[in-house]
């Protein structure tokens, strides 16, 4: 990439709604996988990639994540007058620095990408990155590091997006990219297709949630048309960008996991439980106790 890749934009402004009444009071980012809120996870991810100024895009009763990434003084004194160091230090570790935070609203519920658009004046015109809070992805090194290692080994401008595959007959409920010529560890993007029948699938390569875009997608969504469902698709735009500039695909190593529906996000809970030291021996032991299997390993 010809430009350093700074700023983050995460679209938080959902509804949530298959998650009522869960989410009838509370953000749906701000479930928890194991101990940490959606929301948490993949802003570290951000930030683990380099990234230094997170954009948060809410709406309405969204107030509680501005407040997760604030100090709680109140509860800061009280862990700390009970000598409990260890829970002071697990919840101030990860805090955002002063001033690395922005906060603006989408008003209207009119999709993705509107949401980035919402954003543009905090964006600027510089090379953003673009984290869907709803895909987690499990891996050593975050998907997004990932994609910023691989985009610097290119010397050009473009835009780069994860993929992952999927079975064939369920491309139909994802955006689906057509494979060009291999470039490092990255291929050339031939075509973007929203939800095609499989019979017309260019691959079983899906978009997975991580996007790294040049901020002229600004001005295409500026005057975008309203889309599928009347929404403004953030694919519709990065397909009209695409004429003029080189999309990437990278498929990246790790395992998602699609916290928008609930069989994805109790998967995320129980992969991450299994990955945490301190507690997986016991929740490998609850979970066979649950199947019904023997005690144990």
């Amino acid at each position: 990439m010809t430009r350093a890749v700074r700023k983050a934009v995460f679209p938080v402004a959902g509804l949530g709604t298959r998650f009522l009444p869960a989410t009838k009071a509370m953000p749906k980012e701000m479930l928890p996988v194991v101990d940490r809120p959606l929301i948490q996870h993949v802003v570290d991810e951000a930030r683990e990639a380099g990234i230094e100024h997170f954009i948060f895009v809410t709406g309405r009763n969204k107030g509680v994540i501005e407040d997760h990434f604030d100090r709680q003084f109140e509860l800061e004194m009280a862990l700390l007058e009970r000598q409990k160091h260890a829970a002071l230090e697990f919840m101030t570790q990860d805090l955002p620095i002063p001033g690395s935070t922005s906060f603006t609203r989408q008003q209207e519920p009119l999709g993705l990408g509107h949401a980035v658009w919402c954003a543009r004046e905090l964006i600027g015109h510089e090379p953003f990155a673009l984290l869907l809070p709803d895909v987690l992805v499990q891996h050593s090194r975050g998907c997004l590091a990932q994609m910023l290692d691989a985009a610097r080994e290119i010397d050009e401008k473009a835009n780069v997006v994860a993929v992952e595959e999927v079975p064939h007959e369920r491309v139909d409920q994802y955006g689906v990219v057509g494979v060009g010529a291999q470039k490092g560890k990255m291929f050339a993007i031939t075509q973007m297709v929203e939800k095609p029948p499989a019979n017309r699938a260019p691959s079983n390569l899906i978009l997975t949630g991580r996007y790294i875009l040049q901020p002229e997608i600004l001005d295409i969504l500026g005057t975008q048309e309203r889309g599928a469902g009347g929404e403004i698709q953030l694919t519709d735009a990065m397909i009209q960008l695409s004429r003029t500039q080189s999309f990437y695909g990278l498929k990246f190593e790790g395992r998602s996991f699609d916290c928008g529906s609930k069989i994805g996000f109790l998967a995320a809970n129980v992969s991450y439980a299994l990955e945490r030291s301190d507690i997986a021996p016991g929740f490998r032991a609850e979970i066979k106790k649950i199947l019904g299997e023997p005690n144990g390993g």
